[in-house]
């Protein structure tokens, strides 16, 4: 089980592991989500990593246009939502269903490069005498 990952800590996979304590959970994360806003503004959960991150970086260019795209749109509602000091009507929120993991596993996959890399850079070249 890893508790640290290139996202940061996550007791996620131990609670997924757990049915009871999954079902305890699972109301207060949320709840949680539900008030934070960022869905009220029209964002998902992957728009609030960090981007100044240099694997966050590599895995944003990695998106497909498209992807791309629908992230620069969330983040013009979502400034304009800012600007106003309102959210968006009701419909035009993030429901929980849309609300999927599309950078993390782009992430994942540039950490585990980094981790391959950092292995094979490792290698003492001597010189033969």
């Amino acid at each position: 089980m890893t508790i640290a990952g290139p996202l940061g800590p996550s007791l996620a996979p131990a609670i997924r592991g757990n049915r009871s304590l999954l079902q305890l959970l699972k109301p207060i994360a949320n709840w949680y989500a539900n008030v934070s806003g960022y869905r009220k503004v029209g964002l998902k959960y992957d728009d609030l990593l960090v981007e100044e991150r240099p694997d966050v970086q590599r895995a944003l260019e990695r998106l497909t246009p498209r992807e791309a795209y629908d992230r620069a749109y969330r983040f013009k509602r979502a400034s304009h939502c800012s600007v106003l000091h309102d959210v968006l009507p009701k419909d035009q929120w993030t429901k929980p269903e849309e609300d999927v993991r599309y950078l993390k596993p782009h992430v994942q996959e540039v950490e585990r490069e980094d981790i391959e890399r950092r292995k094979w850079d490792n290698i003492a070249v001597s010189r033969r005498r």
